[in-house]
């Protein structure tokens, strides 16, 4: 769990009550931008040993936003996924202290990448990960040839 501004970030399930009422406003925020909620890319069905759910909430517990880590190709490999990474409208800091809390529990899974995939008009996503150190990286799987897609990457520094 880490605090920062009195932000509280902590690990949950993917598949409770408050990840899904995130995850479905994350969605709905989505479709508005670019037609597509991006569900396909995610299941919370499927945790993974070294990925993790984050959900960030304040000091009275009203929740702020969330993340998700799961690793992106070979079975031991050094590299993350950022996935379902959502802060709600009007709560400043709270992406900035998700994607730092995400970084800091990649490092401790031992990647020392971590990598996303965004809609390129996401313009504000597209600047908030490269305000964060997150460069253009080669597209993998699905992302590849897909023109409405950004896949950006950061090496991690050690901590």
């Amino acid at each position: 769990m880490s605090a920062a501004s009195g932000i509280i970030i902590a690990a949950a399930s993917a598949s409770s009550a408050e990840a899904r009422l995130l995850q479905d406003e994350l969605s709905s925020a989505l479709h508005a931008i670019s037609g597509d909620s991006g569900r396909a890319s995610f299941d919370a069905e499927v945790p993974d040993e070294r990925g993790g759910f984050y959900v960030a909430k304040n000091g009275a517990g009203q929740l702020l936003g969330c993340a998700a880590l799961r690793p992106l190709g070979e079975q031991g490999g050094t590299t993350a996924e950022l996935k379902r990474m959502y802060a709600r409208p009007g709560n400043a800091g709270v992406g900035a202290a998700l994607l730092a809390h995400a970084e800091a529990e990649a490092r401790k899974l031992g990647y020392r990448t971590v990598c996303l995939s965004t809609r390129m008009i996401n313009t504000r996503a597209v600047a908030f990960y490269r305000k964060h150190g997150y460069a253009p990286v080669t597209p993998w799987g699905k992302y590849v040839g897909a023109a409405q897609s950004v896949c950006l990457g950061k090496v991690l520094q050690r901590g």
